[in-house]
């Protein structure tokens, strides 16, 4: 059974593209954390339930401007600040490299005489 973790080459199947609510609310999370705060804290001064933030941190519900604006309120932060960290992520995911399966590599390189790319050259190396 392959690893779900690895990819082959052989494989042109596209990532699935990370959505907003997931990015926003890992942010959150990780915002409200860092302050040290629990969820009924930041929920009860955002005037929202303790579940639906819960929702909007695990990235199940999508939030609503107003939400988002009482949410960045109770936690002391910018809204540009906070979708700027949620850029940084989500630039910090597109550039993480897939593992290649090195068995995938040599067979497909041995059969087709391509050349490895700059990044096979180094998983080669290592």
């Amino acid at each position: 059974m392959p690893d779900p973790g690895v990819k082959d080459l052989g494989e042109d199947k596209p990532q699935p593209k990370p959505l907003l609510r997931t990015a926003l609310g890992d942010v959150l999370r990780r915002t409200r954390l860092e302050q040290g705060r629990i969820l009924a804290d930041v929920a009860r001064s955002a005037k929202i339930s303790m579940p639906y933030l819960s929702e909007v941190e695990r990235g199940r519900k999508e939030v609503s401007s107003e939400v988002l604006a009482a949410i960045c309120d109770s936690l002391k932060i910018e809204l540009p600040d906070l979708l700027s960290e949620v850029r940084r992520d989500l630039d910090a995911d597109r550039q993480v490299s897939s593992v290649v399966r090195l068995d995938a590599f040599r067979s497909r390189r041995a059969s087709s005489r391509v050349r490895p790319t700059p990044e096979a050259r180094f998983l080669l190396a290592a």
